[in-house]
């Protein structure tokens, strides 16, 4: 795995239409469009971009569509985005006017519900205005 200092940026322009799952080390930014998967280290999307499918990312920023679960350690969801998928996260800050339809869990949701939950930390949840 590589250090912060030696990642690399990879960019899908707005004029870029992926078919097919992506899976990257690197931080992504994505203006076009993807139908498939996704999973990299940090997502960055463009107001423009749409994604259909699963993201899986430790960090996340969305301000586009996206059709499919997002599972992410820091999510953001900003004003101009538009979801439609369940969201599982760490920490999640959503703006005020971003539309989503889906439900949220804190990741460690799906292991509390398997055993009694004794005493943990509440998740992280800020809303932006």
């Amino acid at each position: 795995m590589a250090s912060k200092s030696n990642s690399t940026f990879s960019v899908l322009g707005s004029d870029i239409a992926v078919k097919g799952d992506i899976k990257a080390s690197a931080d992504l930014h994505i203006d076009g469009s993807v139908e498939g998967d996704i999973a990299c280290a940090s997502l960055v999307q463009g107001e423009t971009s749409t994604i259909a499918g699963a993201i899986t990312a430790e960090h996340a920023r969305l301000a586009g569509s996206v059709d499919g679960s997002i599972t992410a350690r820091e999510l953001v969801i900003l004003k101009t985005a538009k979801i439609k998928g369940d969201v599982f996260y760490d920490a999640l800050t959503i703006e005020q006017g971003a539309q989503v339809e889906g439900r949220f869990a804190h990741r460690d949701a799906r292991a509390a519900a398997a055993k009694p939950q004794t005493g943990s930390a509440k998740p992280e949840l800020t809303v932006a205005g």
